[in-house]
Parts: structure tokens; sequence; C-alpha cells
């Protein structure tokens, strides 16, 4: 039997990947117009300020700030990039480990995660916020795209043992920069699927990954607090 998953997980253990559509511009006039508008962005983020830990810290929810959670049901930790995480042999594909790395913030300048044990529910969410130099985020989130559009499924091991994970991509929040959202399932033998859901959003030198799970079900991430978490994350970076 699949061992019962702790309210709060440790988030550095849930893995994901997905896959990506990406449009094409139709004509030579697009893409000029396409490149403008890059460009006009670029600019525009030249003036955003990265964020310290202090910072991300001080940005992420507060008890009593969430209704959706337990009282006390909020948890706020460092996350350690490269050390101080259990290590674990890359996945089965090169886009999907750069994906998860991505993901997670391994190269991030510094990263924090959150965890939420919500209100009627035995299994935890996650926020993983990552800040980075200027202009890298934009980079990362690029890569990010280009490995989820050749991700389709991995196995991987971690702290429960081995898996086999499919990627199944939905439609993205409007929200930030840029965001990409899509589900890992898991088959598990005598619970159903394990079900995760995954928001990940860039606003300007920030990438915030949002995950919540479920076993034999489907859940999703707020889109209410998604959308507070990235605003609270834009307006710091213009200050």
């Amino acid at each position: 039997m699949y061992a019962r998953v702790p309210r709060f997980i440790p988030v550095m253990l849930i893995l994901a990947a997905g896959t990506l559509t990406t449009v094409a511009c139709s004509s030579s006039t697009d893409a000029r117009q396409v490149g403008g508008a890059e460009k006009s962005t670029e600019s525009a983020e030249a003036f955003l300020v990265p964020l310290t830990k202090a910072q991300l810290r001080a940005l992420t929810f507060k008890e009593g700030e969430v209704s959706q959670v337990r009282e006390g049901g909020i948890a706020l930790q460092d996350f350690d990039t490269k050390s101080g995480r259990p290590s674990f042999p890359p996945v089965s594909d090169p886009s999907c480990n750069a994906m998860v790395d991505i993901r997670i913030g391994e190269n991030a300048s510094v990263v924090v995660s959150q965890l939420f044990d919500w209100e009627g529910d035995i299994y935890a969410g996650s926020s993983i916020i990552a800040s980075y130099e200027q202009g890298e985020a934009r980079k990362a989130f690029a890569e990010l795209e280009q490995a989820l559009g050749a991700c389709h499924s991995y196995s991987g091991e971690h702290l429960a043992g081995k898996f086999k994970a499919a990627v199944k991509v939905g439609k993205a929040l409007n929200v930030g920069d840029e965001a990409v959202r899509f589900r890992e399932i898991i088959p598990t033998k005598d619970l159903g699927d394990r079900d995760e859901q995954f928001t990940v959003v860039r606003s300007g030198n920030v990438i915030v990954a949002f995950q919540r799970m479920n076993i034999g079900g489907s859940s999703s991430f707020p889109d209410d607090l998604i959308n507070k978490q990235v605003e609270r994350l834009r307006e710091a970076q213009r200050k």
C-alpha cells in the first residue's frame, strides 16, 4: 500500500514534469512586433530590484491571511539550493531534470518555501519563491518552457522510493509576466493516482511555483492566493 503522505511534505521532494504549447508568429511583421514587445519588456524590467531573502520572507502569507488553511497551518522555511537537501539521481529525461531544477529554484540567488495545511485536506500545498539576479529569471523561465516542451514523462527516485510520472498540461493563469500550469500523475497500487498540480509564474526577477496534491482525486491551488502572492512580489520589485 502507498504510504499516506503527511500534511507537511518537504517541498524539495515534490517533483514534476510537463509539456508546453508554443505559438509561432504567422509572418515576419508579427515577428518584428513580438521582438519589439520583448525589448520593451526587457527595458522595463531593467528597473526592477532583485529581492533578498529577508524581503521574500516578508512577502509570504502570514497567519490569519489565508482562510483556506487550518489554524496554525502556515509554515515558512528557507530553502537551501544544491547543498542541504537529500541527494537523488537525476530523473530519466534530461529535459525533465532541467524543468525540475528550475521549478525548485536550483540556480536562483535566494529561495524560500511556504507550506499550507489546508482545511479539510490531509495533503499540504506549497509555494517555492526564487529570486534571481537581474535578467536571470527571464532566462530561466525560457529554459523552463523549452524543457516542458520536450518533457512528457519521466522516472525518478525520492524518499518514498522510485516513481514514474506522466504530465498533463492545463490552461495557464493570466498572471505575472509569464505562467505555466501542469499536472504530474503518478500511479499507485492501492490509493489511486497521485495527482499534483503545479502553477509556475515569473514576475520580474522572481519565479514562484505553487503546488497542490491529491491521491485518488484532483485538487487545485487557489487562484486568488496565486494572484495575491504574485502581486506582492511585483509591487516589491518596483519600490
